[in-house]
């Protein structure tokens, strides 16, 4: 697995394509980043387990 991976999802606002990159040698992340198109605030949960990794975004009031 790399240790470097990117995913291209939709943003919870705006619906446009963003990229996140995720450094997949840290197991449970959970952070805020704003959405590169609507600059809304994006909640980002992600776990890697068994070299898959899983992905929820939620907008701010979810």
């Amino acid at each position: 697995m790399d240790l470097l991976q990117t995913h291209n999802l939709n943003c919870p606002y705006c619906g446009e394509e963003i990229q996140l990159i995720i450094d997949c040698s840290i197991l449970e992340q959970k952070y805020i980043e704003d959405c590169q198109v609507c600059c809304q605030p994006i909640n980002i949960f992600i776990s890697i387990e068994n070299d898959t990794v899983q992905i929820h975004i939620a907008s701010e009031n979810e």
